[in-house]
């Protein structure tokens, strides 16, 4: 960090207060999800294909998601196997898969969509609409500037 900010949290400070703060999040997060029936990766999958407008590619879903195609398929296989999506091919291009919610996969999103909603907005009221704005900015930048490994 520069001069400026002598005195106060390190660069491995800030570091790992920005590690602690997605822990705790992520486990907020495990914990309302959890009680829809779904895991976090699961709801966050359907997320990313309802914003998509399913049917989805799974590479689109990486991609939204900033995760590997790989890994992807792998939760997806798992959300076939209990019954929250399906593949289901290309009507065009019948080489191509696509991603579908299934009616099961839908009801899992509903039930735990208004519990995560509900989560966001007691961690978003915590700040000001303008630090809001500014957090959103700053994570932006430090998203851009990570390179993938």
């Amino acid at each position: 960090m520069s001069e400026e900010f002598a005195g106060e949290r390190s660069d491995l400070d800030a570091w790992l207060l920005l590690q602690q703060t997605r822990s705790q999040i992520s486990r907020s997060e495990d914990r309302v999800v959890g009680k829809s029936g779904i895991t976090t990766e699961q709801y966050t999958v359907l997320l990313a294909m309802e914003c998509l407008h399913e049917p989805v590619r799974i590479s689109d879903i990486a991609q939204r998601l900033i995760r590997s195609t790989n890994s992807i398929s792998m939760i997806v296989d798992r959300m076939v196997k209990a019954g929250l999506v399906d593949r289901v091919r290309d009507s065009r291009d019948r080489r191509e898969v696509r991603v579908v919610m299934t009616t099961e996969g839908e009801q899992a999103f509903k039930r735990a969509n208004p519990a995560v909603t509900q989560l966001i907005t007691d961690i978003w009221s915590s700040l000001p609409r303008d630090d809001r704005r500014t957090l959103v900015r700053l994570l932006e930048t430090l998203r851009d500037k990570a390179p993938l490994y």
